[in-house]
């Protein structure tokens, strides 16, 4: 008589890839592939995610203090060239998530839920994991020494305004504070703003709008987690998770684009070329408003600091673990990530200077995670037809990245050496 367990046994292996069988004739031992789909078929706990929940992930990866300079990077590239640059990278990155969406089930059978694991497959393991790991490194780490700034900025801004009669610390403090506990329309245009070029060295402005392009690629950032944002959906060979990956992402960028543009065109309109750096210290009216809107910052980059931070946590302790026989548990957390909070709270505190931060990590990290290396890693894997549109899309993807790299890596150096030259460590 036959069971209902093996019905659905039976019903299993229907849904199985033929390639499953022929191994099974010379192989003993279930291939990788098969594990995944009987993972896939029988339910895992893990990847339970729905589309929404990938919009979700994908804002909250992508949409932080990046935004808050945008107008400032608007400043060095003016009206034309700016919104060029914006619209630009929106469509590439797009362009890139799609590309990255795609290849997480590449191999039929197999889902790489990290950006190191298709890094391996395209340029083989060794190769890969050195390509890919760095720039994942820089990113979340980047991200917290800019989140570790912004956060500080903000803290003291919102206290600024909501206490004016109290004793007002300095800089350095409010960022040791955040560290330990880690609009532009309503105010309207100022008197006699100007949208002219900043007025300054050509040398200098040259390597400022160098910086400019490593501000607004920072900005778009998302991608050196999607991977893993997609591995928390279910997948079936009837339902790939690309589809409500893709879905997800979609609602993402539509989010991205009501939030970025506005802020980068109306905060240019009311600042012109006085516009700071982070768009909110430049704000005075309404109190109210500004000063939530800095606290919600403090609040955002609390929770952001975590989702990069957790990653390079991990990557220490096991570190700790195999090559200094470190045993696991309390003691190796508490000594890891206060050492990495701490060395992200010294760079945050010695080298304030979040425009330059954001331009020189936006270029070194961002650009290759975001604009091109999924583009490389396309050409490697899915080999389009030589000169064919795809062909093209993904060539001019990677020299512009490439330059966009290049450039803003100068130019976010350059101006932190240029900064620190003339500023007044720790005040």
């Amino acid at each position: 008589m036959v069971t209902i367990t093996q019905l659905l046994t039976f019903r299993r292996y229907l849904n199985l890839p033929i390639q499953y069988f022929l191994q099974r004739m010379v192989s003993t031992s279930p291939p990788k592939e098969v594990q995944s789909i009987r993972k896939w078929a029988e339910g895992d706990p893990t990847r339970r995610a729905k589309w929404w929940y990938s919009t979700f992930h994908t804002v909250t990866a992508m949409i932080g203090a990046g935004v808050l300079s945008l107008p400032y990077a608007m400043a060095y590239l003016g009206w034309g060239p700016g919104t060029m640059v914006l619209v630009l990278s929106w469509c590439m990155t797009l362009n890139t998530m799609w590309q990255m969406i795609q290849l997480h089930e590449c191999v039929p059978g197999t889902r790489f839920d990290r950006y190191i694991d298709l890094g391996r497959y395209a340029f083989g393991s060794k190769l890969g994991g050195w390509v890919v790991l760095p720039q994942q490194l820089i990113v979340q780490v980047g991200c917290d020494i800019v989140y570790m700034v912004t956060g500080g900025k903000c803290l003291k801004k919102f206290m600024e305004i909501a206490c004016t009669s109290c004793t007002q610390l300095r800089q350095s403090y409010w960022i040791l504070i955040f560290g330990a506990w880690a609009g532009s329309l309503s105010h309207g245009q100022i008197d006699g703003v100007s949208y002219d070029y900043k007025s300054t060295s050509p040398t200098d402005f040259m390597f400022r709008v160098f910086n400019a392009l490593g501000q607004i690629s920072f900005a778009f950032a998302g991608h050196a987690v999607a991977l893993e944002i997609q591995a928390t959906i279910p997948s079936t060979p009837e339902r790939p998770s690309k589809i409500p990956m893709w879905k997800g992402a979609l609602g993402a960028y539509f989010i991205n684009a009501i939030c970025y543009f506005p802020v980068a065109m109306i905060g240019y309109w009311a600042f012109g070329q006085d516009v700071d750096d982070n768009v909110l210290m430049a704000l005075k009216k309404p109190a109210w408003l500004i000063a939530c809107a800095n606290l919600m910052v403090v609040v955002h980059v609390i929770g952001s600091y975590q989702v990069y931070a957790m990653p390079v946590f991990d990557l220490l302790e096991n570190m700790m673990i195999k090559r200094l026989n470190f045993p696991p548990g309390i003691a190796l957390r508490l000594i890891t990530r206060s050492t990495y909070v701490a060395f992200t709270l010294f760079i945050g505190v010695t080298f304030p200077f979040f425009g330059d931060l954001l331009g020189f990590f936006g270029g070194f990290g961002f650009a290759p995670t975001s604009y091109f290396l999924p583009s490389i890693m396309w050409l490697v894997i899915k080999k389009p037809k030589r000169f064919s549109l795809n062909w093209f899309i993904n060539w001019g993807c990677i020299f512009v990245g490439v330059f966009i790299m290049m450039a803003s890596t100068i130019g976010g150096l350059r101006n932190i050496i240029a900064d620190a030259s003339t500023y007044s460590f720790y005040t």
